[in-house]
């Protein structure tokens, strides 16, 4: 995920309806592939960021299987973005994969220019025919969830929460959190920050110190940084995205975990059989596509929370409850 300030929704000026032609669209690909395909990954941050850590983990999976061969490009700027994804284009990639929310434009230009390569891409815009997918990490469930948790055990009803940019996919998953926290404490209080930045911890660490100082008793880790400080001022934590409970033991109460592989292993069959289109693939991100999960330590959650969060994940899975998706970007309370 690129750094820049605005929503990805407003990002050069792009409206709704930009890509709103190219929501769906027929394969581009015709004939069967044999394993391994050859994929390649351009990110823009490093892979051990979390979010992009959970595709390069599913991609790594696909190569350990036989079904690809993988290679990428981390920390890349987006004004090179674009060099880089015509570079894999020519050397014959079958697939390629990338986070494209700060070069929208450029992306879908190249895309347009290599028709016969797969390009499944990280943004907040539809699809665009014939060739280019989209997905997101659509973990909002298990971030209510972890609201829940948050709610439940916080004891000053205060709860702080640091995130990278209030974009809309990060705001939809602290509105999530924020929503579980009050449907089982309605005096719960948030404090809410932006550190302007995707890899930034110690500036997280010092944010989340100033809410730790203002009564917080549970963090919100949307980004690292948050739960060195919970640690070292002895406060819990929730997660976001990857599970750090074996990192930080005894200060991660529960984490909303991303899993790509649902996401990554559909696109790479879909290439393989000689039928990838153009579509939307977010919705392989949801909990009853396997697509995210809760992680919760029951030493730290007192069985009574542990049940009550279970009651509510099965409804979701049973879609008998649904997760409110809210972009707008969370105040505090």
């Amino acid at each position: 995920m690129s750094n820049y300030r605005f929503s990805r929704r407003s990002v050069l000026g792009f409206g709704a309806g930009l890509f709103s032609v190219a929501a769906t669209g027929g394969s581009a690909f015709g004939q069967a592939k044999t394993k391994p395909i050859k994929v390649a990954s351009i990110y823009t941050v490093p892979v051990e960021q979390q979010w992009v850590s959970r595709i390069h983990k599913a991609l790594n999976a696909a190569k350990e299987r036989g079904d690809v061969t993988y290679k990428w490009s981390e920390s890349i700027a987006n004004n090179d973005y674009e060099r880089i994804m015509r570079q894999y284009a020519e050397e014959g990639s079958d697939l390629i994969i990338g986070e494209i929310f700060g070069v929208e434009r450029a992306a879908r230009r190249v895309a347009a220019n290599y028709p016969k390569v797969a390009f499944l891409m990280g943004s907040s815009f539809g699809p665009s025919k014939p060739n280019l997918a989209v997905f997101d990490n659509f973990i909002h469930e298990p971030s209510y969830l972890t609201g829940m948790v948050a709610g439940k055990m916080t004891k000053s009803n205060t709860i702080g929460m640091v995130g990278g940019y209030a974009i809309p996919e990060v705001n939809r998953l602290m509105n999530a959190f924020m929503d579980g926290a009050r449907e089982v404490n309605p005096n719960s209080k948030f404090l809410v920050s932006f550190i302007n930045s995707w890899y930034d911890p110690p500036k997280a660490k010092e944010a989340s110190f100033a809410m730790i100082d203002r009564g917080a008793d549970i963090m919100y880790a949307e980004r690292f940084g948050v739960s060195d400080a919970a640690k070292e001022r002895n406060v819990k934590v929730i997660g976001n995205v990857i599970d750090t409970s074996s990192q930080y033991p005894g200060t991660v109460l529960a984490s909303a975990l991303w899993h790509m592989e649902p996401t990554i292993d559909r696109a790479v069959k879909a290439v393989l059989e000689g039928r990838f289109e153009a579509a939307d693939y977010g919705q392989y991100s949801y909990m009853a596509y396997g697509g995210a999960s809760l992680a919760m330590d029951e030493t730290l959650v007192p069985p009574d929370v542990a049940k009550l969060v279970k009651g509510k994940e099965k409804e979701i899975v049973d879609g008998l409850f649904r997760v409110n998706v809210n972009d707008a970007e969370p105040k505090s309370s």
